[in-house]
């Protein structure tokens, strides 16, 4: 029998490597790899990568202005060094995240995000291999939506824990979400004191019940699990567009023979009973039903903190070079 790896590619689930690590992103053959401040905080330490910080370092310099502008221009091309090192490991694309401080502001993040696009394009990348993270707030899925509408520029709207921010996502027409699998899982057993089977893992029902509403409506939006904490979570969502894993899950998945048999079906999702609901337009709306849902409103307001104080790090070790 092939191995757990082999048998979720087989489902029809596009496996994409969650890791800034270019050894591990060839050595499982994902179609795309996605890349954040936190990953590519933890590369950038390792000594293999000094000459990205080099070249960042350099741009920085020589695009002049006072420190924190040499800062904020070394950050900016050492993420899309980071990118264009992945893109010549995948056939696919990769995703390159918006600081996260521009989180609540859809001007600044529409900015970033165009110059992003440039700084790939000046490295010969075009943009149709690049995919931009922005937070799904409701700052972050109205950029996304001038993005994809005015720029032709695919979105991945990540920090996801609940439906209504899945659904203006996808009215918004992004390319691809990622919904975090392990992060709704950490909450609820941190709230409730217990721990869950991976048949009852609240991320997993999560992520199956905004597949279920895009497939049932014909939203075209990729679905990309993310944030697992066991292979279990992963095989759970088989079947599932997209899911995106780190290191040590591929690794346990590749030296595994479980059976993974297809869990998520969208031909299954036409006859579910589920509500249609519209948020693009009505902003109140989406901001009292996101707000019902305590768990998504905590960990949306702790990822976008923890991913803007690794920015921050970042920041300081560049500035530390450009000094």
């Amino acid at each position: 029998m092939s191995n757990s790896l082999d048998q979720l590619k087989a489902t029809g689930t596009v496996v994409v490597s969650d890791s800034g690590d270019f050894a591990s992103i060839a050595k499982y053959k994902p179609q795309d790899a996605t890349t954040n401040p936190s990953l590519i905080l933890a590369a950038s330490k390792k000594a293999e990568y000094a000459k990205l910080m080099d070249v960042a370092v350099e741009y920085g310099k020589k695009k002049g202005g006072d420190i924190d502008s040499q800062v904020d221009n070394a950050l900016d091309r050492l993420l899309v060094e980071f990118g264009k090192e992945i893109l010549k490991i995948v056939p696919g694309k990769v995703s390159t995240e918006v600081d996260a401080r521009l989180s609540f502001d859809t001007k600044a993040s529409v900015d970033k995000a165009l110059h992003i696009i440039d700084l790939y394009k000046e490295q010969g990348i075009s943009k149709d291999r690049v995919l931009i993270k922005v937070a799904s707030t409701w700052e972050g899925i109205k950029a996304a939506e001038i993005l994809q509408r005015d720029h032709g520029i695919n979105c991945n709207l990540t920090l996801m824990f609940s439906l209504p921010q899945a659904i203006g996502a996808a009215e918004a027409g992004a390319y691809l979400i990622s919904p975090f699998v392990g992060r709704i899982l950490d909450w609820f057993k941190a709230h409730n004191k217990k721990e869950y089977a991976k048949e009852e893992d609240p991320g997993v029902a999560s992520v199956k019940s905004i597949y279920q509403y895009y497939k049932k409506f014909g939203y075209k939006t990729i679905v990309m699990g993310a944030s697992f904490r066991s292979t279990g979570e992963i095989t759970e969502l088989a079947g599932c567009d997209y899911l995106t894993i780190s290191p040590n899950l591929l690794e346990e998945l590749m030296n595994s023979s479980e059976a993974v048999p297809k869990k998520l079906d969208a031909s299954q999702a036409a006859s579910a009973n589920i509500e249609r609901k519209s948020y693009l337009k009505d902003e109140a709306l989406f901001r009292f039903d996101f707000n019902e849902d305590q768990m998504a409103v905590e960990k949306l307001r702790e990822g976008i903190s923890k991913f803007a104080a690794d920015a921050v790090t970042l920041k300081d070790i560049l500035k530390q070079k450009l000094a």
